[in-house]
């Protein structure tokens, strides 16, 4: 895939210089990147019979969004793997095992007494393993789940999904660009998830029931400090990433009400040193 020569111009347009990430799944380990440490292999099962060690599960603890903002900062990769994924949830997230541990239900929601504190992000252990049973991430594929900039995808490496980074004025252009190249005024879903959840597992859900979506995303709490301030995620399916690519110039970005948007991008990047 390498260079293409769409992207530049439909940047340049959006008003956002950061090169959007892919996400694909390959049994080729990446020759460089960041990479969790190796971590216990955890099951639904092995946390029934008493046979996972948390405080050596959490030994290794790494974000699957962190990983990502290392490789963000670097022009980088990140990858994960079944062995190397860094952080339990993600490890679900990206597909490398299901059920969900019970153990996370709790910590989602309130915690037990005496023993670990919950995050509180929903009601109860019943609600959040409600939660896993509909997002019900895809097994992965193959070996290793890579993001890295879609410059970098070359010969057969096709992203899944494409994911752009960004805050509030170039968000709403992607957003409202999302409707124009797919003619549905839900085009953008935004449900609860963690983070990587919304770079990953919804995208791919959609897809699977027959949706070409949108997700917008960066509303995990435990994440924020993986996200420039009052940034947010956008994560397309590879199909309407082209759609974007094909027909931006048919659209609101080339005129001048985007224009004056585009003002307030600049400002923006001013006010944090990024010009």
């Amino acid at each position: 895939m390498g260079n293409d020569n769409r992207l530049g111009g439909f940047l340049d347009a959006l008003g956002n210089p950061e090169e959007p990430f892919g996400m694909y799944y390959t049994d080729t380990e990446p020759a460089e990147g960041f990479v969790p440490k190796e971590g216990l292999q955890v099951s639904y099962e092995m946390e029934k019979k008493g046979e996972i060690d948390f405080s050596k599960l959490f030994a290794n603890w790494s974000c699957v969004i962190g990983n990502i903002w290392l490789a963000r900062r670097k022009r980088s990769v990140a990858y994960f793997d079944a062995s190397r994924f860094g952080c339990v949830g993600g490890s679900f997230y990206l597909g490398f095992h299901k059920p969900q541990l019970d153990f996370i239900s709790y910590y989602v929601s309130t915690g037990i007494p005496g023993q670990m504190h919950g995050e509180r992000y929903l009601a109860s252990p019943e609600v959040t393993r409600r939660f896993f049973t509909e997002i019900d991430p895809r097994p992965a594929p193959a070996r290793f789940c890579v993001f890295k900039p879609v410059s970098q995808f070359s010969g057969g490496e096709v992203p899944e999904v494409v994911t752009f980074f960004a805050r509030g004025e170039v968000m709403s252009g992607l957003c409202v660009l999302a409707s124009f190249v797919t003619d549905d005024f839900e085009a953008v879903a935004s449900p609860f998830g963690a983070g990587c959840s919304y770079l990953v597992s919804w995208p791919l859900r959609y897809l699977a029931q027959g949706k070409l979506k949108a997700v917008l995303g960066g509303w995990d709490i435990s994440d924020r400090k993986f996200m420039k301030t009052d940034e947010m995620t956008l994560s397309v399916p590879w199909e309407l990433y082209n759609r974007f690519l094909d027909r931006w110039e048919e659209s609101f970005l080339t005129t001048e009400t985007w224009a004056g948007v585009k003002k307030k991008i600049a400002k923006s990047k001013e006010a944090w040193r990024e010009a």
